[in-house]
Parts: C-alpha cells; sequence; structure tokens
C-alpha cells in the first residue's frame, strides 16, 4: 500500500514568499489599491510572463515580482535621476532575473534586519505612500494646449510607485560604494516612512503638487 503523500514528501503547513515572508498578515491600508496588490502565498514570484498579453493581467501578478521586474528593466533613461543619466550605464540586470530576485531578496533580508518588520509589509507601506492620486495630461482648445489636472487609476498609481522606487535605488549606489540591494532597501524604508529624502515619496508630492496647480 502506498504511502500518505505527506509522508513522500515535504508539504509545508505555510507557503511563505522566498521561503522567509509570510504575507497572511500584510495589511493593505489604501482600499483602491488593494484589489490590485496580488498577496497571494507564493513560494517564488515568477508567473513566466503568462499575464504579459493579458488586458490588466498585471493585477494578477505578485507584488514582489513586480518589484523585481522593475528592478530589472533600464526605462527612465530619457531624463535625469538625481542629476545622472545613470540607466544608460546601470544596465547590470538587463534581463537578469535570477540577479534581480537576489537583490531584492538582500534587501528585505536588510529591512527585516533594520526595522524588525515583514519587508513585504514595508513594501507595501512604502508604496502606499509613493503612490501618486493624481496628474496632469495635455488637452487641446483652439490650437493652444492646456495641462489639466487628472486622477489616477490605482494599477498606473502602483506602477508609478514601484518604477519610482527601483530608481531611487539606482541613484542612490550611482557610483558610490554602496549596494544595489542597500541602496533599494533604504529607498523602500524612507518611503514606507514618509521620509522627504526618499526619492519615491518627494517624487509622488511633486507629482501632485504639479497637479494641483493645474486645476
Amino acid at each position: 500500500m502506498a504511502k500518505p503523500l505527506s509522508e513522500r514528501f515535504f508539504i509545508p503547513h505555510e507557503i511563505k514568499v522566498m521561503g522567509r515572508w509570510s504575507t497572511e498578515d500584510v495589511e493593505v491600508r489604501d482600499p483602491s489599491l488593494r484589489p490590485y496588490i496580488n498577496l497571494e502565498p507564493r513560494l517564488l514570484p515568477h508567473t513566466h510572463g503568462r499575464y504579459a498579453k493579458k488586458h490588466f493581467g498585471k493585477a494578477n501578478v505578485h507584488i514582489v515580482e513586480r518589484l523585481i521586474n522593475k528592478v530589472m528593466r533600464s526605462g527612465g533613461s530619457h531624463y535625469k535621476v538625481a542629476g545622472h543619466f545613470m540607466r544608460r550605464e546601470h544596465r547590470s540586470l538587463n534581463s537578469k532575473k535570477v540577479k534581480a530576485y537576489e537583490v531584492v531578496k538582500e534587501a528585505f533580508k536588510i529591512i527585516e534586519k533594520r526595522t524588525g518588520k515583514n519587508p513585504i509589509q514595508v513594501l507595501v507601506w512604502a508604496i502606499e505612500n509613493a503612490a501618486p492620486r493624481e496628474d496632469t495630461t495635455s488637452v487641446m482648445f483652439g490650437g493652444i494646449r492646456y495641462h489639466v489636472a487628472v486622477d489616477i487609476s490605482p494599477l498606473r498609481r502602483l506602477d508609478v510607485a514601484l518604477r519610482n522606487i527601483a530608481l531611487g535605488a539606482s541613484a542612490k549606489c550611482y557610483r558610490t560604494k554602496m549596494s544595489f540591494a542597500e541602496a533599494l532597501a533604504e529607498e523602500i524604508i524612507l518611503a514606507a516612512n514618509k521620509d522627504p529624502k526618499s526619492y519615491a515619496y518627494s517624487k509622488k508630492l511633486e507629482i501632485e503638487r504639479i497637479a494641483e496647480s493645474s486645476r
């Protein structure tokens, strides 16, 4: 008679992200972001691009994987960050998801050591604080272009927050002895604490200030 699965295989009682951190007690305070921050229990945050061509498929991608994807990209080089076009040169993580995964994992370990809290919860706080609520767009009336304030959809709020967190980390470690993992951990902690030293949080305030002046 065959043995039961529990005796033949190791079946964990709780699935933890990266084998270390649980998402069961992670709370999303922002009601508009809650449906789009995926916190499903997942050992390896990697979907192999199965949602890439699906409409609003990003909402099904785990929030940690979305951070890894933002860390891995090299976009944003058409404008300066901290006075440098640093992402033109910072290409060590382009299309290298395993390396980006290890960077994010190391950053989470640093966050846990510094704060004593679940790093996924700290990441959620950082996203909530760095996600702008309104932006500006241009409209044309009578051949004249005007900038008007518009509300931002929750999915774009999440995209902007993650992108600016990754950009802020790149700026912090640009031509310094600080590792990318340390810079990413510092940026997430600062954004979670609403510290103006955070690039993502200060960028959010700037976007909302410009939108308010365009009303």
